[in-house]
């Protein structure tokens, strides 16, 4: 499908960053004998992708902004315009050899996302959207579940590891919802997580503490495919907040008073 000169720029980063981190990726499994070594390999990993990332996008518009996970912010010229950038979505994933990660490329225009874009390179699946034109998964258009019904309906989140604060939260989530659900799905990646509520492969995505990295692309992709997205406390801000519930229309209200109702 035809798209913005700058959707086509954020296409190209993201192939040529992922053939980047699927060669990187078919050596992780040699690997595992040291998690250090492991880890070291993956964050060189991350860092490549995302230097390739902002070699292609900074160098074709290099007066815009600049957000990445690695490199951190950086002001552009045009303070209108700005690249958010996760050059590896689910780098735990990655690491363990599980092929369920993505590169996540958004573009912000006067402090909207205009133009988001996520790849899974391990399944040559590419999301993208821009505002107004719909979403599409390679050639095919996007659109969020008609489901109407909890009790049929699938949920993705992230649940907190490593003893952060919020996991308390987090399971006080999934004991108020499972009992109403089809089931819960944890997979690692929060923007793939979004891309497939976009896709109708799940009905609903909610998660607390992420970065606008990990969210920026997802919100428009969600939103050109029908779906809606709030901040977990209303009147909040995603991006700023990094607080995120989401779902097709049908089933949004009741998973959110479900969610909300702490």
């Amino acid at each position: 499908m035809p798209g913005s000169a700058n959707l086509n720029i954020m296409l190209k980063a993201a192939r040529k960053a992922g053939r980047s981190l699927a060669k990187d990726f078919r050596e992780v499994e040699n690997l595992q004998v040291s998690s250090k070594g492991a880890g070291d390999f993956v964050s060189r990993a991350d860092i490549a992708a995302e230097a390739i990332l902002k070699e292609e996008l900074m160098g074709a518009r290099p007066t815009y902004g600049w957000l990445a996970e690695e490199g951190g912010e950086e002001a552009g010229q045009d303070p209108t315009r700005r690249w958010i950038v996760d050059p590896l979505d689910g780098t735990t994933n990655f690491l363990h050899g599980l092929p369920h990660w993505a590169i996540s490329i958004a573009l912000e225009h006067k402090g909207q996302v205009v133009t988001g874009v996520i790849y899974d390179a391990a399944k040559d699946e590419m999301y993208f959207a821009e505002k107004g034109e719909g979403a599409f998964l390679n050639d095919s258009r996007l659109r969020v579940s008609d489901r109407k019904v909890m009790i049929e309906s699938i949920f993705a989140t992230g649940v907190p590891f490593g003893g952060r604060a919020d996991l308390p939260e987090t399971l006080q989530d999934l004991a108020r919802l499972m009992p109403t659900c089809a089931g819960v799905r944890r997979w690692g990646s929060a923007a793939l997580d979004i891309a497939y509520v976009a896709a109708g492969r799940y009905e609903g995505f909610w998660e607390r503490r992420l970065n606008a990295w990990d969210l920026a692309a997802g919100l428009i992709i969600l939103r050109e495919a029908g779906g809606l997205a709030e901040p977990l406390v209303p009147g909040g801000n995603i991006l700023e907040d990094g607080d995120i519930v989401c779902a097709n229309e049908a089933i949004f209200s009741t998973f959110a008073k479900v969610i909300r109702d702490a």
